[in-house]
């Protein structure tokens, strides 16, 4: 069993004249791949998933599991919804065309109690046999995975190893921590990307990453080993384009210095998310010209 350790990028979705671009998104993925990336993560939240037909969330899986057949590379596919039959056909799918393990996202907008959540996670769990990533994102979802929710779902299913946890709480980091020490932890907010690691988390997951894979990776890797004064320097390197990412909902911002940086031939997204506003594009344009882009 392949467990996820290291940088990760929460993979954004292409688009060109409504449909998925397939081409793009390979292109992207091989990218990654080129500059350090640890592992891929496809049709996250950041890849606009809620938007996506099954077929489409699939399809990006495929691509993903073709793509990095021949590197290091390894893939973390998106497996979340808000309904459980769904996340469990997903999940299974994933298993079934090749995919290293899932990170299935807390279910969003129907609240689900405690006992909901870990019946949810449990059942998505023992549908499959690759080791499986929760993920707290409460500011998006509107619930929220309690520690003890965690703990009892580590506990009573053998392939929940690990949680991205998105909630921006240090606090919460310490608390997983010391319920469920055997419990990998990631970050999902990378304005604490190093600050997770050197509490003892595994990894980042990544939106920074997608335009500056290298750093991300480099970052993680200082971190890893302890390297707190070259970790630092990357962290304050990176702190204005981790703070213009999140101006407006990602992944509207990501996508669009994206297409500044000429990653992205169109900019496109699915409604109900829009293009940014013409301030954010101009303050965008300005963080951007700080940063040198890799190809």
């Amino acid at each position: 069993m392949i467990k996820p350790k290291g940088s990760m990028t929460a993979l954004i979705t292409p688009f060109k004249s409504g449909k998925l671009d397939e081409v793009k998104y390979a292109e992207l993925i091989e990218r990654q791949i080129r500059l350090g990336i640890n592992w891929v993560v496809p049709v996250g939240t950041t890849g606009e998933s809620a938007t996506l037909s099954n077929e489409e969330h699939k399809r990006c899986i495929e691509i993903a599991v073709a793509t990095v057949k021949n590197s290091d590379t390894k893939v973390l596919a998106g497996a979340g919804s808000n309904s459980t039959r769904e996340a469990i056909n997903l999940a299974q799918f994933a298993e079934k065309v090749g995919a290293d393990s899932i990170l299935t996202v807390s279910p969003y907008y129907n609240k689900p109690s405690q006992e909901g959540l870990y019946l949810h996670y449990k059942a998505i769990a023992n549908s499959i046999e690759i080791p499986v990533m929760l993920y707290n994102v409460p500011s998006r979802t509107g619930s929220d995975i309690l520690p003890e929710t965690v703990q009892r779902l580590a506990e009573k299913t053998k392939n929940i190893f690990a949680i991205k946890e998105a909630s921006g709480s240090l606090e919460r980091v310490s608390h997983l921590l010391n319920l469920v020490p055997s419990l990998d932890i990631f970050s999902g907010d990378d304005a604490i990307n190093s600050d997770i690691i050197f509490k003892g988390g595994k990894g980042v997951i990544s939106v920074t990453s997608n335009l500056l894979p290298d750093r991300v990776s480099e970052l993680t890797k200082y971190s890893l080993a302890g390297d707190l004064k070259n970790a630092n320097l990357i962290a304050n390197e990176l702190f204005e384009m981790n703070k213009v990412l999140f101006v407006e909902s990602n992944p509207i911002p990501i996508k669009a210095i994206m297409y500044l940086a000429g990653l992205l031939d169109s900019l496109e997204y699915r409604l109900p998310l829009t293009p940014p506003s013409s301030e954010t594009m101009k303050r965008l344009e300005k963080v951007l010209a700080k940063y040198e882009v890799l190809k």
